[in-house]
């Protein structure tokens, strides 16, 4: 399985960081970072990183094969510009790609309260079959802590894009 994540913006990084740190080593990930998140984490071993300047890299075009893309956590900016089709980033270009090439595109946009410009935006987006996934809790599976907070919005996400994981507790389970 390949998966695109893109990292925009600085605040929600450290969900960024630990949804690689629990990625099954059988996923191949490509990642995109804003300058910004790149001064934040370091590189793993079994992911690429691309630069978001390199509108040219393998992840702009329709012909690289991937499974789906996740923008974590996406600027209000990014979703936006992605809304309205600009693409002047590797990450708002393999964006457009992957609209247009009807593969999973994940955006968990991070701020909030949401305005209506940006309610609009995902509207449009979840129109196309956009998947808008913010970093919402289930308090159902009872975290104790930050890291179970995360475990458990790491865990929806990892469900949307089919990768099997323990998490959290899921709803009924003891």
């Amino acid at each position: 399985m390949r998966i695109i994540l893109s990292i925009t913006g600085a605040s929600g990084v450290s969900l960024a960081q630990r949804f690689m740190k629990h990625i099954p080593k059988s996923v191949e990930l490509f990642v995109i970072s804003s300058t910004n998140a790149k001064t934040v984490f370091k590189k793993e071993e079994n992911i690429e990183f691309l630069n978001d300047d390199d509108i040219a890299a393998k992840t702009a075009s329709g012909s690289f094969q991937c499974d789906a893309m996740i923008i974590l956590p996406c600027s209000m900016n990014t979703l936006a510009k992605i809304a309205c089709g600009m693409a002047d980033n590797l990450t708002t270009r393999t964006a457009s790609v992957m609209i247009k090439e009807q593969r999973k595109l994940i955006l968990a946009p991070r701020e909030m309260p949401y305005s209506a410009i940006a309610l609009e935006n995902m509207l449009k987006l979840a129109q196309l079959q956009v998947v808008i996934a913010p970093p919402v809790l289930g308090y159902y599976s009872n975290p104790q802590s930050l890291e179970e907070m995360e475990d458990f919005l790491i865990g929806k996400w990892f469900d949307l894009l089919g990768i099997k994981h323990n998490l959290f507790k899921r709803w009924g389970e003891k």
